[in-house]
């Protein structure tokens, strides 16, 4: 899949983004990345709910970057079906595992406290911490 078959599947559109609303959307990455790290002694569910934000900021900031942004259905799922075309192969699990977590974090948002592990809360904080760094280096670069 490409840019031009998400568009046409109206999974994406164009969006001229400024360079104010792709560094808003880092600094709540990063802000959520901090509350992240603060609830993960206190809450794994919102820890881990919260980590997952952090990276779905980063991943819409990396989309203002290219001129996209996802529509607005299943805007979620649409973010990471462009990460996956936009990022590179080397980062293909990695955007896998956060899809996969998209899952989960709506099961411990809308159905079921309790449905994270404190390893599953760390291990997505890990990840969503060298993600955001990884998504800020590539930003920077294209400037």
């Amino acid at each position: 899949m490409d840019y031009d078959e998400l568009l046409k599947a109206r999974r994406i559109r164009r969006h001229k983004a400024s360079r104010e609303e792709i560094r808003q959307a880092l600094d709540l990455a990063r802000r959520d990345l901090q509350t992240a790290r603060m609830l993960l002694n206190q809450d794994w569910d919102w820890s881990f709910a919260v980590a997952y934000n952090a990276v779905l900021q980063a991943c819409r900031a990396y989309m203002f970057a290219k001129g996209f942004r996802p529509e607005s259905h299943e805007s979620h799922k649409n973010t990471f079906a462009f990460m996956q075309v936009a990022i590179g192969s080397e980062y293909a699990d990695l955007i896998t595992y956060f899809d996969r977590m998209r899952a989960k974090r709506n099961q411990t948002i809308y159905d079921m406290a309790g449905a994270i592990t404190e390893t599953e809360a760390k291990n997505i904080l890990e990840k969503a911490e060298s993600f955001v760094e990884v998504v800020t280096e590539e930003i920077d670069k294209a400037k």
